[in-house]
């Protein structure tokens, strides 16, 4: 609510004067009784503009600033101060905006943090408004021609714009600042409050129709100028980035904050409870309470090992027990209940999502509410000793005709067909609890999970296909998950969410007591396989009625053919359902029509498909073929793995199909043998990567390097010989020694030359060969003139001190050279910086060398007390997987980290008439790539993974020369890669798309 103070308003909805009175005087009077002892403010609410020129701008700035290499964050702030650090800068410039609050409004914030944090304020409702209608009012405002540049670079935001000058593709309000700024109203800040904006606001969510939304656009533009119109879009949109999260806020405006947001998510509440530092909240105010909305635990990211995650769990000795359960395809959602002999039935409930929105209205409020969707089944759903419970779920969507799960997109659809008839036999919303958090009057979210269970179980009863408590697997090591994994991928599932029986339940945070994990295609095993197709599998749901997934064989070898089997056997290999279209679907089976046969268990088709299990018969298909008669696929996996359920003794984890291979038939694919060999040869390669690691990435730094790393020093004679423990560390390196050494210890150049000699390395007087690396702690002449041509990198001698040391240490173990990192760096030059900054991570601390304790306790120090990021893509890509069930088909993130170039002529729009529809599809593919996370390219380049090609082929020729100097070589594809891969939601072959 704004500022009571800040009373001048413009009528812009129709609504008349006296009734929007009344409500405001109805609602004021009842947040009064709801908040007796509420903070006033005693002065008018600060102006607008004050809140982005004192507060999102220089946060912005910071968060500029924070984004460098780490070792630049350390030493340079904004200023170039010592102490700038972005942590501490984020900090002062909010506790400066929040004392000015205090020092001149008063203790109420909550009118500033509406549209500080807007997608936390639940008070006001959603404006109904994306970013092509607010183009079209701001056009209609404007009174631009919607086929102007401007009118098309507003309604088309997600492309680049028309004129060179337009540079805000991606950023609908830089966008909206791009084209006001042109014709604005006022050059000058204006004059509209903070309090004065909330009130706009609350008018624009209450218009529904366009003349009212009109009409308040037009104020906005009349009172605000260019920048406070963007700013204020970013507020609508509730897309904020200004390098702070709300916890930050929070924190500095009260320490208990953040915990009474995460058992309320109330912002006001926060506000208005928590307004004096000094009065903290009492230990019952912690934590959750009935028929209040909590921010719930959340699991935690994979990590590439399963063996990391079950490590991090804390499993004990005597209790190394962790639970794997299926993760669910639906909305997160937390059920409440109470008694209230007030209704019918005498229980009251409540329903509320992940993000706070209140669903009690569609799945009911009461055992007898006749417009519910879920609740009217749940009358023995609670012992009869449940007074009041909280139960933390997640609502999916239940066909009961094929019993099973439907996906998430279908949830409202059921909800709404369930309300209108209790009877219907359609699909219906289904609620999974897996967590208990409150029982008859007492918070038990201190309770380990697995006593939680335990109450869960006593206190919840299942109800068929409406309400039931979701099971889960007791396991003990890493090696139990995969077979899980591979059974949830099967069936279509979103993947497994690991869990630690021993924790309490943490609201609003991801920790490693929960960890999710889903399948990935990280890396090939070796080459592609190209296997037959000996089996298939019937589907369900939308692949019902026809084979989904198949099973692939490898052929027998003549040794096998010696003793008498059939030349036409195979053994069973592995399953295989992901990477399929339509369009491969079709293939095969026209392909292969008519030639299935059912699999009989009696009479099994031994002599041409074996099995693992004997008569069990494991992963028996639903129909066989004959090889002859079969297709050759060619599939691509994670890795091997040894399994009992096949007969090969080994599978693929996690297969995905690649493309056909109509150029191959039964009895030139993949045989055991060939399967064989090509395991060792793989096994062999990876054992001897992961003793040369560290030599790999030397030899990596060096063969990529354009200019060689170099190291300097003086003329002094070698008179002092090197004592100690002689090892062929440097053995096959070439140093030059310019000077010698101050930190970590004081030796003169001949000492460090003795050094060299002694551990194998070899001296030069000279920097003329490039792979002479050079040494040198000291600006002396010599050094700063390599310096000044910036031609040379210049290591410290500390880089030879550490790899003497750590081979000391670890003598058993190969001699190996370290990465150089960046404080072994006297000058580094621009070529060198990321391969140099890549051997440390992001507070500086080695990947592959053993640090000092001193060195640690630097590091410690060096860290933000709460390092936060203000926005990752990589996050928000996670956070709008979790989140894709509410805003329906995400495919954003499917030409993530690739880097695309495109037809020059095409792209750039200059092609020829006869090009004119190849132009146009090749900048929608362009547009369609870069919203779906690929990165375009201006020019061809190192690093570039994709080149789109039109219908103009004719200087491929030339494109191959270019890239053929590349080290590692883009994919030339035509745009129906983009196409077809957008139209099929999944990332094809390349291959199948490579131009003639």
């Amino acid at each position: 609510m704004a500022d009571p103070q800040d009373s001048e308003m413009v009528d812009a909805g129709g609504v008349d004067d006296d009734l929007r009175s009344q409500v405001d005087i109805f609602r004021e009077e009842e947040l009064n009784l709801k908040y007796p002892n509420r903070p006033r403010n005693h002065s008018k609410t600060l102006p607008f503009h004050d809140l982005y020129l004192t507060l999102f701008n220089p946060l912005n700035e910071n968060k500029k600033n924070s984004t460098g290499p780490v070792v630049a964050r350390r030493k340079l702030g904004p200023h170039g101060g010592p102490s700038s650090n972005p942590h501490e800068i984020r900090q002062s410039i909010i506790e400066r905006f929040i004392s000015r609050w205090r020092k001149e409004v008063g203790d109420d914030i909550y009118p500033a943090f509406r549209l500080i944090i807007p997608e936390k304020d639940r008070e006001r409702a959603m404006y109904g408004l994306k970013e092509k209608t607010i183009g079209k009012l701001l056009i209609r405002v404007m009174k631009i021609n919607k086929d102007s540049e401007d009118g098309y670079n507003l309604l088309n935001w997600k492309q680049p714009g028309q004129s060179a000058i337009c540079r805000t593709a991606g950023d609908f309000a830089g966008r909206c600042h791009e084209v006001i700024a042109k014709r604005p109203i006022r050059i000058e800040v204006g004059d509209m409050t903070i309090g004065e904006v909330n009130d706009l606001l609350d008018r624009l969510a209450a218009a529904q129709k366009e003349d009212a939304q009109t009409l308040i656009f037009t104020e906005i533009y009349t009172r605000m100028n260019a920048d406070e119109i963007m700013w204020l879009i970013r507020i609508i949109l509730r897309q904020m980035k200004v390098g702070a999260t709300e916890k930050t806020f929070f924190n500095i405006w009260h320490p208990d904050a953040d915990s009474l947001f995460n058992v309320s998510s109330n912002l006001r509440r926060v506000c208005w409870e928590l307004y004096d530092p000094v009065i903290r909240l009492d230990g019952d105010d912690r934590t959750i309470t009935l028929m209040q909305c909590f921010q719930p635990q959340l699991a935690q990211f994979q990590m590439h090992s399963f063996q990391k995650m079950v490590d991090r769990m804390k499993p004990v000795e005597d209790d190394p027990v962790f639970w794997i359960e299926e993760k669910l395809d639906g909305e997160r959602m937390q059920l409440h209940m109470i008694g209230d002999d007030s209704i019918p039935g005498g229980k009251r409930f409540g329903f509320w999502s992940r993000k706070a929105k209140d669903y009690t209205s569609i799945y009911g409020n009461g055992f007898m509410d006749s417009n519910s969707a879920l609740t009217r089944h749940l009358q023995h759903a609670f012992d009869d000793g449940v007074e009041n419970i909280v139960l933390d779920g997640e609502m999916i969507t239940w066909d009961p005709e094929q019993d099973a799960m439907v996906p998430f997109g279908t949830l409202k659809t059921a909800a709404i067909e369930q309300q209108k008839n209790e009877f219907s036999k359609g699909i219906r919303p289904f609620y999974k609890v897996f967590d208990l958090l409150y029982l008859n009057g007492q918070a038990i979210t201190n309770y380990t999970l697995r006593d939680r269970r335990r109450a869960l179980q006593q206190a919840v009863k299942d109800v068929h296909r409406r309400l039931e408590i979701h099971t889960y697997k007791e396991a003990r090591s890493a090696a139990e998950i995969e077979p899980l994994l591979r059974q949830v991928v099967a069936e279509a599932s979103e993947g497994l969410v690991l869990k630690n029986p021993r924790s309490p339940y943490r609201l609003n945070e991801r920790n490693d007591d929960w960890m999710k994990i889903k399948p990935e295609y990280m890396a090939e095993f070796g080459e592609n396989l190209d296997c037959v197709i000996i089996g298939g599998y019937y589907g369900s749901g939308k692949r019902g009625g026809g084979l989904s997934s198949y099973m692939c064989g490898l052929r027998v070898d003549e040794n096998q053919i010696r003793q008498g089997a059939d030349p036409m056997k195979f053994y069973s290999f592995f399953k295989v359902g992901g990477g399929f279209t339509a369009v491969d679907y079709a293939a095969i089976r026209h392909t292969t029509d008519g030639k299935w046969k059912k699999w009989d268990i009696k009479h099994p088709p031994s002599e041409y498909i074996e099995l693992a299990g004997g008569h069990l018969q494991y992963e028996r298909p639903d129909e066989w073929i004959l090889p002859s008669d079969s297709v050759v696929v060619e599939v691509k996996a994670a890795s091997v793995a040894a399994t009992d359920q096949f007969k090969m003794g080994f599978t693929l984890r996690f297969p995905r199909f690649k493309k056909l291979r109509n150029d191959r038939q039964w009895d030139n694919a993949l045989s055991i043998l060939d399967f064989i060999n090509l395991k060792d040869q793989v096994e062999k390669e990876a054992k001897e990567k992961q003793f040369k690691v560290e030599d790999h990435r030397k030899k990596r730094l060096r063969a990529t390097r354009k200019r060689p790393i170099t190291v300097a020093g003086n003329e002094a004679v070698l008179d002092t010989p090197y004592v100690g423990r002689a090892i062929n560390v440097f053995e096959g390196l070439t140093f030059y020694v310019m000077t010698g050494s101050q930190k970590p210890e004081k030796k003169s150049k001949a000492e460090i030359e003795s050094m060299i000699k002694s551990h194998g390395g070899k001296l030069v007087q000279n920097n003329l060969r490039p792979e002479t690396i050079c040494l040198g702690d000291q600006r002396t002449v010599h050094v700063a003139s390599s310096i000044k041509r910036g031609t040379r990198d210049i290591v410290r001698p500390s880089w030879l001190f550490d790899n003497i040391k750590q081979t000391e240490t670890d003598e058993d173990k190969p001699t190996l050279i370290l990465p150089v990192e960046p404080r072994h760096m006297f000058f580094t030059t621009e070529d060198s910086k990321w391969h140099i900054e890549s051997a440390v991570d992001e507070y500086g601390d080695s990947f592959a060398r053993n640090i000092t304790v001193n060195e640690m306790r630097e590091i410690f120090d060096s860290m933000p007390t709460k390092y936060e990021h203000g926005f990752s893509a990589s996050d928000f890509r996670i956070e709008l997987g979790d989140h894709a069930h509410e805003l329906g088909e995400l495919p954003g993130w499917l030409f993530e980290d690739l880097l695309i170039y495109a037809d020059p002529q095409l792209a750039s729009g200059a092609a020829r008439s006869t090009q004119k529809d190849s132009s146009f599809r090749i900048n929608q593919a362009c547009n369609t790539a870069r919203f779906a996370g690929a990165r375009m390219a201006s020019d061809l380049r190192e690093g570039i993974t994709h080149v789109l090609i039109g219908a103009d082929q004719s200087w491929i020729k030339t494109l191959r020369q270019t890239i053929s100097r590349f080290k590692r070589l883009p994919r030339i594809v035509t745009i129906e890669w983009v196409e077809q891969s957008w139209q099929e939601k999944t990332l094809l072959d390349e291959e199948r798309f490579a131009p003639t």
